[in-house]
Formats: C-alpha cells, structure tokens, sequence
C-alpha cells in the first residue's frame, strides 16, 4: 500500500511538534509538508534537534499552493477561528482534514461565537464535521473527510463520564469536573502568566464558569443522554509540562458498588486500545500516562452518600490532542488505530 502523504499547518507549536514526533514513526503515513511561524526558510530538524535522521523537510510560513500538492490529508494545529479560513480551502481541494482546533468541535455557531468571541466562517462544513472522539464516534469517524479532534480537557471529561452518563446511572444535575492541567495546555506563546517563574511552585484555578471546553462537554454527554447537559467545570493550572488529571464527582441514580461500577466502565471500554480502566479502585496517577495516547479510569463509590469518584489521567498534547488526532487518522484512512501510538 502506497504511503499515505501527511502535512502539519502549525508544526511548531506544542501540539504541532507532537504530531511531528508521532508522524515521523508511523510505518504507513509520510510526513511530506510541514509549516511554521518562521518568515525564514528553516528545516524542522534544525528547530527540533532531536528529529535529526528521522525526518528532512523545510519549515516556513504556510503557503496553501505550495501545501497542497504536497499532500493527501492535513492536519491543521492552528489557533482557534483560525483553522476555519483555512479547511475550506483544502476540503474543495478534496484533501481529509484533521483540525486540532475548536473551530469544528461546537455545531452551535452562537455557543462559538460566545464562547470564542467571533463569528463561525464555514458553518457548511460544520454541519459534516465529525467529532473525533473515536470511542464514541468510531463509526461516523471512518466515512469522514473533516475531523474537528476534541480538546484536551473535555477529551478526559467525556471519557470519564460517557459509559455511566449512557447508562442512566448519574443524576445529570449537580456533576462536578475538577480537571487539572499541565502548563502546554495553553500553547507555546508568550504569555507572563505562563513563565516559569509565574507557574513554578504555585498552582490556581481560571476561567471558572467561562472555559471554552465546557459547551464542548455539554454538547458530547448531551447527545449521550438524549437531552440537554450542563456540567461544572473548575480547570486549574498544574506548575508541570504536560498531563491533565480530572476527579469528577457525581450523585448516583442508582445503588451500585465499587465494582458494580467498574464493571459498567470495563464493559463498555473493552476492546478499546488506549482506555485503561482501573481494576478494584485503583486511581491513575500523570505519570502513568505521561508521553503516552492512553487515558487511565479510577472509580469509586461510596454508598452511603451514593456518590462516585472518578478520575481520568491524560497527556493533554497526546491522547488530548496529536496523539488522537493520529488515531483519528488512522481510522479514517483503514490503519491499525494503534499504528505510531502503540508503547
């Protein structure tokens, strides 16, 4: 089979540099274009050191003429309101797009403009865009031609909650996401708030009641329940690199043990390749899925409240964002979902 030819719009940044790294090992995709901030001409080795041998392509400023004949899918790891000036261009092209940013993800174009402060620009493709959780959207994933990649945050959220939100078992009113991120959560910019000095030994809450993720995750475990959700949502920043770490609280509908629970989660993720869950109460920690596309389950109930703990681990740059959108890529293309993801 010929090798499927893949660029990276935005490859210089966080999200980026991973889907670079993760391209540069798939043994049935070809890293052909890849595109930065640099008004100079530069090689991406040369910005990333550590990709010398293993890849050789000039990084510069985007140029779409150029791009397209470069490659069969692109995946776009643009700013947000960005991503959607540029889609349309290579979807008429009849290019597949995997768009890491939000541009996609919301099919309620007044929640965006909320939420993201400018109007939506390509509401025609966002009518087929297809939201590329592949647990949940396996199906819809592998006939698409444009994938909006979930963000990172609600990428655990929904994980965590799908199985038992789908099953009736959570009372939808009053669930609780306390989600934790490291600090490449917020992209490689500049920005004081973010400087080591800023970050280290100190650790906040932000953007409470007004985190652009959280219509994503209403909308997700919405459609899973049949009706409307509304979740609260308290994000916090980690002083570390990478990793996301969400404890979410819920009332239980139901009584149900421990491992009653676990058993609904086990079931419903079995077969799937990068969702862990925790056997006998056990709860995943940042380092068991630091550089990894896995995301870790703990459950726990205590019955007497009955109310149940869970807690999702993820590496935001990987499973929350290249990581899966390589497997997204996958899927849609016919390869084993594992292929340049597997530890």
């Amino acid at each position: 089979m010929e090798a499927l030819k893949v660029g990276v719009i935005g490859a210089t940044g966080y999200t980026g540099e991973e889907l670079v790294r993760i391209l540069c090992r798939h043994r049935q995709a070809k890293l052909s274009y890849v595109s930065g901030k640099e008004e100079r001409t530069v090689r991406i080795q040369e910005i990333f050191p550590y990709l010398q041998g293993a890849v050789d392509l000039e990084c510069r400023t985007f140029q779409f003429e150029e791009a397209l004949g470069a490659a069969d899918l692109f995946f776009l790891s643009l700013p947000h309101t960005v991503s959607m000036q540029v889609a349309p261009q290579f979807l008429a092209a009849g290019k597949k797009v995997v768009d890491v940013s939000a541009d996609y993800r919301l099919k309620d174009t007044s929640v965006y403009e909320k939420f993201y402060k400018t109007a939506h620009r390509d509401t025609v493709n966002l009518g087929s865009a297809v939201y590329g959780l592949p647990e949940i959207n396996r199906e819809r994933i592998r006939s698409a031609r444009l994938i909006a990649n979930p963000g990172c945050y609600p990428t655990g959220a929904i994980l965590a909650l799908y199985p038992g939100v789908k099953a009736g078992l959570f009372d939808e009113q009053g669930i609780i996401i306390d989600a934790k991120s490291g600090v490449t959560g917020a992209g490689r910019k500049a920005d004081k708030a973010l400087n080591f000095s800023e970050v280290n030994e100190s650790f906040k809450a932000y953007k409470l009641f007004e985190h652009q993720h959280v219509p994503e995750i209403d909308q997700e475990l919405g459609a899973a329940l049949g009706r409307p959700m509304s979740v609260t949502f308290v994000p916090h920043l980690l002083p570390l690199n990478r990793g996301i770490l969400s404890t979410i609280y819920v009332r239980l509908r139901k009584d149900v043990t421990t491992d009653d629970l676990i058993k609904v989660y086990a079931d419903a993720y079995r077969g799937e390749p990068f969702v862990k869950v925790r056997p006998g109460g056990a709860l995943p920690e940042l380092r068991h899925v630091a550089g990894t596309n896995f995301c870790d389950i703990g459950l726990r109930v205590n019955p007497g409240k009955k109310l149940a703990v869970i807690v999702a681990a993820i590496d935001n740059l990987v499973k929350g964002a290249a990581g899966q959108a390589v497997q997204n890529m996958n899927i849609l293309s016919g390869y084993d979902e594992r292929e340049g993801l597997w530890v």
